[in-house]
């Protein structure tokens, strides 16, 4: 039993999620749990043990000074809370930590027994990964799961993939055994320039969460950065030809694939979104109230799981 003394009952209780590593493309991810953490003054209640899950040749601990006195802070995964107020308010989990080195199905149960403990709705797992896509065009964010009626109720893709996978596609799949809606919302990068940070696909990634939640997230100066990003990449394509023509064959092939895109759902996506930002949050009439996920079961105990070594 998971004891979170300290942590009060919390309202409508989504969990989001993003690990550094292989599941995340120009730190795009754990950048925007971070900066959900930042601008809601996020406080820890739980962190892993750094010893059960991760290689420390691969994830090195780092030491730091603290008035004359030397620590140490271990690679591990954290967990906070923070109430987003508002018409409706609502609580988030942010998890944000490492891609474990090991034992990923005891990971998996663990992070599930803190959602079970404190009423999680809904699991969203944020990743970022490499794709042929230009940087002058809006950023590709796509939203899968593996339940087809979630997939339904809430405009996503029913995943279909097949292939290696890293530890947003294993949770999502833990989750999914144990009863928990969980969906995984993922970015993708020009793999041209792949290096952090990446503002404009951090900020996608919100933009989408937002959508996905119903709940207004304070962008702060991610926007700016965004733009300022971009200018940047574009001065650098731009002083290499084979680059610049590289870049333009991207974006002509994006415009071709998404040209059926430019529907009148789109273009009402985005005036809502519009609307939103400039009421303060509040949202425009709907016929709905907020999407709901049914409440999850309790996990059952797996014991081949639970022997994981």
């Amino acid at each position: 039993m998971i004891e979170l003394e300290g942590v009060p009952e919390l309202i409508d209780p989504v969990m989001v999620a993003a690990f550094e590593g292989w599941n995340d493309a120009g730190d795009a991810a754990s950048t925007a749990v971070t900066h959900l953490e930042r601008e809601w003054k996020g406080e820890v209640f739980a962190a892993l043990d750094a010893e059960d899950y991760y290689d420390f040749q691969v994830n090195r601990p780092t030491v730091w000074m603290d008035a004359g006195v030397r620590k140490i802070t271990w690679p591990t995964t954290r967990l906070s809370v923070v109430r987003v107020g508002g018409d409706k308010p609502r609580d988030l989990v942010l998890v944000r930590g490492i891609e474990p080195s090991m034992r990923w199905r005891s990971f998996c149960n663990e992070l599930l027994g803190f959602a079970h403990e404190l009423g999680v709705e809904l699991v969203v797992i944020l990743g970022a990964l490499l794709g042929d896509t230009p940087h002058t065009r809006p950023v590709p964010i796509s939203g899968t799961t593996s339940d087809a009626d979630l997939a339904q109720r809430m405009d996503l893709e029913e995943t279909k993939y097949e292939g290696p996978t890293g530890i947003v596609g294993v949770l999502q799949e833990a989750c999914t055994h144990a009863g928990v809606p969980a969906v995984s919302l993922w970015a993708a990068v020009p793999h041209y320039v792949s290096q952090p940070p990446n503002p404009k696909a951090t900020l996608a990634l919100l933009n989408r969460l937002e959508d996905l939640i119903d709940v207004r997230i304070p962008l702060g100066e991610l926007a700016e950065d965004a733009r300022a990003w971009q200018v940047g990449v574009d001065q650098l394509a731009a002083e290499d030809s084979e680059v610049a023509e590289y870049v333009q064959t991207l974006e002509e092939a994006r415009d071709t694939a998404e040209l059926p895109e430019a529907s009148g759902e789109a273009i009402a996506r985005e005036f809502e979104r519009y609307l939103r930002r400039r009421d303060g949050g509040t949202s425009p009439p709907s016929p709905g109230e907020r999407t709901r996920p049914p409440k999850p079961p309790k996990p059952a105990a797996d014991d081949d799981e639970s022997s994981e070594d």
